[in-house]
């Protein structure tokens, strides 16, 4: 698959409160020897042109991973369509080359090493001004590609309409659904408890 080279930036969702695996940061639990987040660094980092951490708190506990670190610009724990709206901002201030943001969850330690360029030629293709990602049948509207331009809108949707749930954000713009799939394992198996790091670990060993 060929597409003409765009400029795409990378905002990693670590603003959640983790409640089902305990509390901290989940990203930062350990999967096959390292944390989930050092590996999903390394599977995305050469998909974008550049790459950010959506975290509250204190950031230098993030700080061997080498990466901005940007709080939510909306107040009060506002889920994940506020990590994304952050990074838009964040996208315009610091690299306004970039026109399109794409959101990655860091508890999904298996993301395919095809997911931004498959996103990116789904909206090409279509026509589309957003679009997601989906496998065995379950949609992901977190796992997506944005147009940097729409933050005003998203902003003032979340300010003043109270918006949250990122797909009913999308609602409003024409979608592209993208479909990934695995053989052996959903490519978007999230770790949100303490059981599914033990599925995590057999999925690494091939069990």
């Amino acid at each position: 698959m060929i597409i003409e080279k765009t400029r795409v930036a990378g905002i990693l969702l670590a603003g959640g409160l983790s409640r089902r695996m305990g509390g901290g940061d989940k990203c930062l639990r350990v999967l096959g020897g390292e944390t989930i987040l050092s590996r999903i660094v390394r599977g995305v980092l050469p998909q974008v042109d550049t790459l950010a951490l959506n975290a509250n708190g204190d950031p230098s506990r993030f700080s061997s991973f080498g990466l901005p670190v940007i709080p939510d610009v909306i107040e009060g724990n506002a889920g994940p369509l506020s990590g994304v709206l952050t990074g838009m901002e964040w996208v315009a201030l610091n690299y306004p080359e970039c026109e399109w943001l794409v959101s990655f969850p860091t508890d999904a330690p298996f993301l395919p090493e095809n997911l931004v360029e498959s996103l990116m030629f789904a909206m090409k293709r279509d026509g589309s001004d957003v679009a997601c990602a989906r496998s065995n049948g379950r949609t992901h509207p977190v796992i997506g590609i944005w147009p940097v331009q729409l933050r005003g809108a998203l902003r003032k949707a979340m300010t003043e309409e109270d918006i949250r749930k990122v797909d009913l954000w999308t609602s409003r713009y024409r979608l592209s659904v993208v479909d990934f799939t695995s053989t052996t394992f959903d490519p978007f198996f999230n770790t949100n408890r303490p059981e599914d790091l033990e599925r995590a670990e057999a999925i690494l060993a091939g069990t």
